[in-house]
């Protein structure tokens, strides 16, 4: 954990230099559409974009994975009780055995 905070504060400096040192303004021409800003708020904009597009992408098989493990954990549990009940019967089995043999 600490070393995922230590490279996201290193990440995070490394965007405030590149921030300061990239204050010009550039003319983004997209189809019809003309922007004008400084070259590090393009790049943020562009960067946000892309991990959002790559977010909504991925979040399906996300949702999916998460309800199959929902899914497996219910099994598991229902299993696991399952086996308890089993084990029991089977204590009660062998005691009722031994009153038998006796």
């Amino acid at each position: 954990m600490q070393i995922s905070l230590f490279f996201a504060l290193f990440i995070a400096l490394l965007a405030v230099i590149f921030s300061v040192q990239n204050t010009l303004p550039v003319t983004i021409k997209f189809l019809f559409w003309n922007f004008q800003g400084s070259l590090a708020l393009i790049l943020l904009i562009t960067v946000v974009t892309g991990v959002l597009i790559g977010f909504l992408t991925s979040s399906p098989s996300l949702l999916k994975s998460w309800s199959t493990i929902s899914t497996q954990k219910k099994k598991i549990a229902e299993l696991e009780a399952s086996l308890a009940e089993q084990g029991t019967q089977l204590g009660e089995a062998k005691a009722r055995l031994e009153e038998k043999d006796k």
